[in-house]
């Protein structure tokens, strides 16, 4: 059975009639194809179980797997306001899970993913989404087992309020991780990069408790960045500068590695809310993006996809774009779509959204948990045996 994908997107007052009218332009563009999995990519202003009473209606038992994002974005660009929906049909088979407890313990949630994982041996690979804003993501990637090809994201919606949801299967709901098991004949083609790159400025990380990062260089954070760019402290602490904190990442030491961890946002007393934890007395560096340096990114993002597929043809292009990016590239909105159409065409139907982290396979060992990334996820099939 050949693998078939279609893409369909729509603003509607109501969740209900977005997520209708979206799974109804994604089921017209399938032809006479029937799904038998499709993903979700909604906007946090939408009630989650309203766009899924819409897309159901037409789906009926599909597995579903969704979560929430500022904005969708399709082949056609960015979309605010939306509900996106990305139909596959082909020989593989989902499973779609819903796990209520990972923002109480995102240790349990690792075990569960292995267990299930160890006990259906034909899941090649497991596509997964979790809240955000909740939750210890880097701990739930450390704890997977690397026998787990995970990959997957962090939903995002309003960085100020914490809204934000997942969706699997009939559930909906924040603090969840939502996860899909793929089997069958179907392949994925995996690739990341971001578009920051590191600027003279070092800090010394000298109080960090959980996902809050007190001080750096002994002082509050945010009198830290106040000093860099001549916004008083106080002014971190409120909108635009609480969230627009997360364009100016910090580079922290992890072994031979430099890697990215981004503010969600600045809290009240100067600290960084994070969503990775964060060692007292490591070296950090403030590292900037810039919109050429993301549009490379993104082509590189593909060519790694294109790598890892092989000779398997290339059908549909998830993309899991860090919020970041749509803050720095506000002014060329979608600029990460037709960045990939560089290098995919623009035959191939494209789904995606804005996250707040996101997770890439390793070779030989647990999953990667990532800030500031565009992660490429290219899906395929084998042309031959």
């Amino acid at each position: 059975m050949t693998l078939v994908a279609s893409v369909g997107s729509a603003q509607a007052l109501d969740g209900r009639e977005a997520g209708l009218q979206a799974a109804h332009q994604a089921l017209n563009r399938m032809g006479a194809s029937a799904p038998n999995f499709a993903i979700i990519i909604s906007s946090h202003q939408y009630q989650a179980r309203e766009v899924l009473n819409g897309v159901t209606s037409l789906l009926g038992d599909v597995p579903i797997l969704g979560f929430s994002s500022p904005s969708g974005l399709t082949h056609e660009g960015q979309h605010p306001h939306s509900v996106v929906v990305a139909l596959l049909s082909g020989d593989f088979q989902a499973d779609s899970l819903w796990f209520s407890g990972y923002s109480q313990s995102s240790r349990d949630t690792s075990a569960k993913l292995t267990q299930y994982a160890a006990e259906h041996e034909d899941a090649q690979s497991m596509l997964f989404f979790a809240d955000g804003f909740n939750g210890d993501a880097d701990q739930l990637c450390n704890m997977l087992s690397p026998d787990v090809t995970a990959l997957g994201g962090l939903s995002s919606g309003d960085l100020y309020t914490g809204n934000t949801y997942l969706i699997a299967g009939n559930h909906t709901g924040s603090g969840a991780l939502a996860a899909a098991f793929l089997r069958g004949n179907l392949k994925m083609g995996v690739g990341a990069a971001h578009g920051w790159e590191q600027v003279s400025k070092q800090f010394r990380v000298t109080r960090s408790r959980g996902f809050w990062l007190r001080t750096l260089d002994s002082r509050p954070a945010s009198e830290t960045y106040a000093t860099l760019f001549g916004y008083p402290a106080r002014d971190w602490a409120f909108p635009p500068l609480n969230y627009l904190a997360r364009l100016y990442p910090l580079g922290v030491e992890q072994g031979n590695e430099l890697i990215v961890r981004s503010p969600i946002r600045v809290e009240a007393d100067g600290s960084f809310r994070m969503n990775a934890t964060i060692r007292d007395g490591i070296d950090a560096y403030l590292l900037v993006g810039s919109r050429v340096a993301c549009e490379r990114a993104a082509h590189e993002a593909v060519q790694q996809a294109l790598l890892q597929l092989g000779k398997a043809k290339p059908v549909f292009a998830l993309l899991l774009v860090d919020i970041a990016w749509q803050l720095l590239l506000k002014d060329q909105a979608g600029l990460e779509v037709s960045a990939v159409q560089d290098i995919l065409g623009t035959k191939i139907p494209i789904a995606g959204g804005y996250t707040l982290g996101q997770v890439i396979p390793a070779d030989g060992a647990s999953p990667k948990f990532l800030n500031q990334h565009m992660v490429v996820i290219i899906f395929g099939e084998e042309t031959s045996k």
